[in-house]
């Protein structure tokens, strides 16, 4: 009797101990989903709902090339076998057309400009007594004094005397312009910006002594493809950045009728004010102005980036919820960014927060004056 009163006592023990714990069991179920329906419904961010705007933009074209100078002059020798004796420019000089740059030794010509001027001078005397000599046989020919053949001696004699002093007078004028060339005169206005000659070298015909930049005009060569060029044309405005951060503006001069068969690229030539900033063999990058065209934009806060690609967020404001829609951006201005696709115009989409958003999130919607 002992014994059952025992096992009476052990099993009504365990019996009251399983029904604690499936009472337990079903109070935390309860509270568990009283917690996940809590958490259903609560909104997880509150936002303000904004739709894109349908904005006029400028069109323009990104572009990279180096400076260059507009035209460059090469100053040469034009007389060889002479010694630079005087140096009056350098690197960076600022010239005028016709200064003096450098002169080379003049005292052999000068002697040989003093030998022709004696030659020519023996030449016009010649020439005079074989004009004398003419006109006497010419006034005694009736007469008989003379012969024929004597007076025909004297109008030979006359014109070999005006053949020499013609050789004489073409040695002068060789003589004086070679002397006129131990002067090295610029060719044009500008900037010298490379110089090989030397004080004391000896000069070669032909041979470069200076280089300048015309006009000190520096232009930048936009490369462009084949599509690019398409879009280009002449008297376009151009912006371009110079190292350093400046802007410099300009305007397309010329394009290039062909593309180069090796890189199937071309040359947009911008002409740009003369500064001495702009330097030329710097490679910069520019803008070209294209014109106007329309463009849907919203606030770059509005734009999320994950995994390299652009989301906004679109308000259901039906359901409350959030949905995420991926876009293809183009032109940034004044803290906008042009929708390219992905969205309509009507489109309600989050301005900002979206990093704290994902797809399907719940949100409360309210105005820019709660939200602020």
């Amino acid at each position: 009797m002992k014994y059952k009163k025992r096992i009476i006592f052990i099993i009504l023990f365990a019996t009251i101990a399983i029904v604690g714990a499936l009472c337990a069991t079903t109070r935390i179920g309860q509270v568990k989903a009283a917690e996940d329906k809590a958490a259903t419904v609560r909104p997880s961010l509150a936002v303000r709902v904004v739709q894109p705007s349908q904005e006029t933009w400028p069109l323009t074209l990104t572009a990279n090339g180096a400076l260059a100078a507009w035209q460059e002059a090469t100053i040469s020798a034009e007389t060889g076998g002479l010694r630079i004796v005087a140096l009056h420019a350098d690197i960076g000089s600022r010239v005028k057309r016709g200064q003096l740059l450098a002169e080379l030794n003049s005292e052999t010509v000068k002697a040989e400009l003093q030998k022709a001027e004696a030659v020519t001078a023996s030449a016009r005397a010649s020439l005079r007594e074989a004009q004398a000599n003419v006109r006497r046989g010419h006034a005694v020919k009736e007469s008989g004094a003379l012969s024929g053949q004597q007076i025909e001696q004297y109008e030979i004699a006359e014109q070999t005397a005006k053949a020499d002093l013609a050789s004489a007078e073409a040695s002068l004028s060789a003589a004086r312009i070679k002397l006129k060339q131990t002067r090295i005169l610029a060719v044009d206005s500008g900037v010298i910006s490379s110089r090989a000659a030397t004080l004391g070298m000896d000069v070669a015909s032909g041979s470069e002594l200076f280089r300048m930049v015309r006009e000190e005009r520096v232009e930048w060569r936009a490369e462009v493809d084949a599509n690019q060029l398409a879009q280009l044309k002449k008297g376009q405005m151009a912006t371009v950045t110079l190292p350093g951060g400046a802007t410099v503006e300009g305007q397309v001069r010329q394009l290039s009728p062909t593309l180069d068969s090796k890189t199937r690229t071309a040359f947009a030539y911008i002409e740009l004010p003369v500064q001495t900033r702009i330097r030329a063999g710097a490679y910069v990058t520019g803008r070209i102005d294209l014109g106007q065209q329309a463009a849907l934009t919203v606030p770059n806060s509005a734009i999320v980036l994950r995994d390299g690609r652009s989301y906004v967020f679109e308000v259901d404001s039906v359901r409350n919820v959030v949905i995420q829609r991926e876009v293809v951006t183009g032109r940034t201005r004044d803290n906008r960014i042009e929708i390219v696709t992905g969205i309509a115009q009507s489109t309600p989409i989050v301005p900002s927060g979206g990093a704290f958003l994902n797809d399907g999130d719940s949100v409360r919607i309210v105005s820019s004056k709660e939200a602020a």
